[in-house]
């Protein structure tokens, strides 16, 4: 199968739109004889949870007008955007920056089609949506952030924010914008005009494409800054490995290879990594971009993710048969040939984590959930009462005391045991079909045509 004909490796899972009946299914597990969650494995958590009072207020999109002239455009040349919630009180001088995921287009084909979506152009953006998750308002919610200013950065160039270069559109009648890094340095520049020059603590992250994103603009991000500000970057199901599928492909790899040579991300790629000339493709895989990261990070992820077990061990390029699409959709249907598959995936995550070596600025966090992005979506566990758990702590937990220095070690790294033993996170798995419709509602299905 042609690179430009992989539809869903270049599409992980997007912002919900709303919230489906799906939601009311989940309700109904968990009242239904599911039970309270055994904590032999992990502990018990210091639940912070209670019910919001009222539901989070709608944030408006702001568009980039000026940053036309400097060339930072979306795929279709319209202007890119931000949704911005101003903090308060002891949060006013404090920002949480996340950038948007939604995969990457790898040829002209498939960066023709994002042009009539919202990954292509402001033209077809929410120009109001709910801020979840780290991006709450509500301190039950979000204890640590809820107070700060808060911004949600549209992803638009599909190279997360990294590419600057152009090309005629399939049709040859007009021209496709690659200019991620642009936008993301127009972005940073207004930004900084609107205070976050001022600020005294920062923190950059991102999901999935964005927490991609988040590890290539980390020390950029920081060098903004003067050394008293407390800066950190937290990227969220990002951490996309260069591996083998069923089939003896590197699937991911090919995408990438798209990515990297179309777009021209060079200039944004570890320097460590291309003066000891690696293909610059292979620079731009996690696990080399990490071992140049020099500001304190913290990387979140599943060393069972959803979307590179459907998309990287399986995907439909190597021809799944019956039993691995079952398998790929859930993880309780695969038999034990498969889970000794999935369990080598996360060997090679923890093996590439692990080559930082010594660097006690490099902390993570990773369970054992089938999931994808676990620190934003309106039904992440972020913070529930089902929330995933770690040496005795929630992600909520382990994220705002990382930050805030609240650890006894300056390096966190959790890693969690091979799947099932974590009754935290697996005793109430949902198939991806479930959460895949819960985070988009039925219309799923007309996100993925690339």
């Amino acid at each position: 199968m042609a690179t430009d004909e992989l539809r869903s490796p270049l599409l992980p899972p997007r912002r919900p739109r709303r919230v489906s009946s799906a939601a009311a299914t989940l309700a109904l597990l968990l009242v239904a004889g599911l039970g309270p969650l055994p904590s032999a494995c992990c502990g018990t958590s210091r639940s912070r949870h209670s019910p919001r009072s009222s539901p989070p207020d709608p944030v408006e999109l702001t568009l980039l007008a000026a940053a036309h002239d400097k060339g930072a455009v979306c795929l279709d040349g319209s202007p890119p955007g931000y949704h911005l919630q101003t903090g308060s009180g002891a949060g006013s001088r404090s920002w949480l920056i996340h950038l948007e995921g939604g995969g990457w287009c790898n040829t002209v084909r498939s960066c023709s089609g994002r042009r009539t979506t919202d990954l292509g152009s402001s033209k077809f953006m929410q120009t109001r949506i709910n801020f979840t998750g780290t991006l709450s308002n509500d301190p039950a919610l979000n204890p640590d952030f809820y107070s700060w200013n808060r911004v949600f950065v549209r992803y638009c160039d599909g190279a997360s924010f990294a590419g600057d270069s152009q090309h005629g559109d399939q049709d040859g009648n007009g021209k496709l914008f690659f200019r991620g890094r642009r936008i993301w340095e127009a972005v940073l520049d207004e930004l900084m005009q609107k205070g976050l020059a001022h600020s005294e603590q920062a923190l950059l992250t991102g999901c999935s494409a964005g927490g991609l994103a988040t590890l290539l603009h980390c020390d950029d991000f920081r060098a903004r800054f003067s050394s008293e500000v407390l800066v950190k970057c937290l990227p969220d199901a990002g951490f996309f490995l260069n591996v083998e599928d069923i089939s003896g492909q590197r699937s991911m790899r090919s995408v990438y290879s798209g990515v990297v040579h179309l777009q021209n991300v060079t200039e944004v790629l570890p320097k460590d990594c291309l003066l000891a000339n690696k293909d610059p493709t292979e620079c731009f895989f996690p696990a080399e971009i990490i071992k140049s990261v020099r500001t304190p990070t913290f990387i979140m992820n599943s060393a069972y993710d959803s979307w590179q077990v459907q998309n990287v061990v399986a995907p439909d390029s190597s021809s799944p048969d019956e039993s691995w699409r079952r398998c790929r959709a859930d993880i309780r249907s695969c038999n034990s040939s498969q889970i000794q598959v999935l369990n080598g995936f996360r060997k090679a995550m923890v093996d590439g984590l692990k080559a930082v070596g010594d660097n006690k600025d490099c902390s993570w966090f990773i369970d054992s959930c089938f999931s994808h992005c676990q620190a934003w979506f309106d039904n992440s566990p972020w913070d529930t009462p089902v929330a995933p758990r770690l040496g005795n702590k929630t992600l909520v937990e382990a994220v705002g005391d990382w930050y805030f220095g609240r650890s006894p070690s300056q390096a966190v790294r959790e890693i969690g045991c091979e799947y099932p033993c974590n009754p935290t996170c697996n005793s109430l798995q949902l198939p991806a079909q479930f959460t895949t419709d819960l985070y988009y509602g039925k219309e799923k299905s007309d996100r993925l045509v690339v």
